[in-house]
């Protein structure tokens, strides 16, 4: 059955979509196969090995996280990052919906998909203004910058939370029956923002970087996106009987947009360079020693390879070394104008 626009029937016929018990009919739409549920201490969790990638993507964006905030001077650090916190907090969500521990009965289940809707909405947007970061239409990091990804997410969050709680409850003139707009917003959207980001970045690589190593990782990304799809709209139901119910589609898609974020990372950090001089980063700085005191032994070094040839340095009160201590002089100690102390 093919996908039509503005309908969730057979997408949610396919795959086990966190609105699909909201959509279509009041009791919304049950995917034909889903994976099988366990018990632990009298709960049933359902989809437990797509939880359990859930749970490894948050390990797994944290990581990415520390390693983009350890690199202090890199471009588009702050906007990028934010990015990831997105990502993880809708792995983080997704725990709680795909397992049921919210159960799809309850009166809170349409509020929590509804903010899920809006946190993916804002997600693929971050996505997409980082995608102009490089372009320098406002130099990263800046308030300007900072503020206009910061409230665009916010806006697009917005939006997508009201039109997923308006459809699902039915009021403001949409229905759960033809929910159009959320199918636009939950399912278009997402597409349209990977597609310019992807070309834009391909522009970016090709016009303004002489590495060409990082249209891999953009293709990587792309192809593992593009495969997530696929494998949860076209054959989740195939996977699904094939393996008696254990796994379904959704577990593969859960995976490979994992893998495609991870290739966002990867081909964020091989566009970027640090700035080492001004980097306050973990790693220790090689120094290259020229003091005498410091050096094994010390007998190698010469005074003619010293790049110093001021005065002598100054101690106190404006006096040398030599006139205080009357080195090459007719001064001893103590020193001249100074009384001679008493011997105990």
């Amino acid at each position: 059955m093919g996908i039509s626009f503005g309908s969730f029937d057979s997408i949610c016929q396919t795959a086990a979509l966190v609105v699909c018990p909201l959509v279509g009919t009041a009791q919304g739409i049950e995917p034909t196969c889903y994976s099988r549920n366990v018990e632990i201490s009298s709960t049933l969790i359902f989809q437990p090995s797509t939880c359990f990638v859930h749970i490894v993507a948050i390990i797994m964006t944290i990581i990415m996280i520390l390693h983009i905030r350890s690199k202090y001077t890199a471009v588009g650090r702050k906007e990028i990052v934010m990015f990831f916190y997105l990502y993880a907090l809708i792995e983080f969500l997704a725990i709680f919906l795909d397992s049921g521990v919210i159960p799809t009965s309850s009166t809170e289940y349409p509020w929590f998909a509804a903010v899920y809707t809006g946190l993916v909405a804002a997600t693929y947007t971050c996505l997409l203004i980082n995608g102009f970061v490089g372009f320098q239409f406002a130099e990263d990091g800046t308030p300007l910058s900072l503020w206009f990804l910061r409230l665009s997410c916010l806006a697009v969050f917005g939006v997508g939370f009201f039109l997923a709680i308006a459809s699902f409850k039915g009021f403001a003139g949409f229905s759960f029956k033809e929910p159009v707009a959320l199918w636009i917003i939950y399912i278009l959207w997402p597409l349209i923002c990977v597609v310019i980001y992807g070309v834009s970045q391909l522009v970016l690589v090709i016009r303004t970087l002489d590495d060409r190593w990082p249209l891999g990782d953009i293709l990587f990304g792309l192809a593992f996106f593009a495969v997530a799809q696929v494998v949860l709209f076209a054959f989740s139901v195939t996977i699904c009987d094939a393996v008696k119910h254990y796994i379904d589609g959704l577990f593969f898609f859960t995976l490979c947009m994992l893998l495609s974020v991870m290739m966002v990372y990867k081909y964020w950090d091989s566009i970027t360079k640090e700035d080492l001089e001004f980097s306050v980063g973990s790693k220790a700085a090689v120094w290259e020693v020229k003091d005498p005191l410091l050096t094994a032994g010390g007998a190698d070094y010469s005074e003619e390879e010293s790049n110093y040839h001021g005065a002598p340095a100054s101690i106190v009160g404006g006096m040398t070394g030599a006139t205080m201590y009357g080195h090459g002089g007719s001064h001893g100690y103590p020193p001249q104008g100074y009384p001679d102390r008493e011997r105990y």
